[in-house]
């Protein structure tokens, strides 16, 4: 029992050190997808690609919370919040993961501007913080995120990320660095019911990623998703619930190795204008 044990601590290990200061995705819609999220234009977007805020024309926010593989030491807590006004989109995003002994912050102000219904470009300046317990004490620096969103054609969206291009330094010792990742992907809607994204992750210190989802919707009120991604090996699935304004997102990812990691997503937004027919459609 105790090798079991080991090899589970080691195997929890070596995911966590890889992706230490890792710009941690957030939003359980995107989770379920795979985290192909690139190219979708919602809330989240202050996180995941902020070029997508330029699309929202209302007021929204969410929270967010996932417990990464059942172990509250490694859970992973976000807020967003969009905010537009005359001449482009604000947005604002906190995320936190670890614990009391161990812990990483970022704190992210971005800004986005639709030229038209076809392009949106955004940036954002980061503020992280990581602390370690026990007289070790913390490391704060800064660093910027920018993004591109295009609509070339109905119903394809083409979506670019690059986060800290100016690789960031975190410490002298060793020249450590925080990661720069570059992302780029794209989500077709084969009708007003299915959406297929995905994506290409790539750490330039580590190996590619490749994600795909599917978002269906059965009707309405009611979404089911699922979606894959490698390095590591993950599958998720999960569903979301539309209650007007009012939006539960729900989704679980699975490491053969290391076990679930279930996700929740709350979301809420206020209508600040009236859609019109070429207004882009957001989920």
């Amino acid at each position: 029992m105790k090798i079991i044990y080991l090899f589970l601590f080691l195997n929890i290990f070596v995911f966590i050190s890889k992706g230490g200061n890792e710009d941690f995705p957030i939003g359980a819609r995107s989770s379920a997808m795979g985290n192909a999220s690139v190219s979708l234009c919602d809330v989240w977007s202050a996180q995941h690609n902020q070029a997508g805020l330029g699309f929202l024309h209302d007021y929204s926010g969410g929270i967010y919370y996932e417990n990464r593989f059942l172990l509250k030491e490694l859970s992973i807590k976000g807020g967003a919040l969009a905010v537009p006004v005359n001449g482009g989109t604000f947005g604002l995003c906190i995320t936190s993961f670890g614990y009391t002994q161990y812990s990483e912050n970022k704190y992210s102000v971005s800004f986005a501007k639709a030229f038209g219904n076809k392009l949106s470009a955004g940036i954002a300046m980061d503020y992280l913080s990581t602390k370690i317990a026990e007289g070790y004490g913390s490391r704060n620096v800064l660093a910027a995120e920018a993004g591109i969103i295009a609509k070339p054609l109905k119903g394809l969206t083409i979506g670019a990320h690059v986060y800290n291009p100016t690789r960031a330094k975190i410490s002298s010792y060793n020249d450590e660095r925080l990661p720069t990742i570059i992302r780029f992907g794209g989500d077709y809607c084969f009708s007003d019911k299915v959406i297929l994204a995905i994506e290409t992750e790539k750490d330039i210190a580590q190996k590619a990623v490749f994600k795909a989802g599917v978002e269906y919707k059965i009707v309405k009120e009611f979404y089911l998703r699922c979606g894959i991604s490698t390095n590591p090996t993950l599958s998720s699935f999960g569903f979301g619930v539309n209650l007007q304004n009012f939006k539960i997102d729900c989704s679980a990812t699975y490491h053969q190795v290391l076990g679930i990691s279930p996700q929740i997503g709350l979301s809420y937004l206020i209508r600040k204008t009236t859609k019109t027919k070429n207004s882009p459609i957001i989920n």
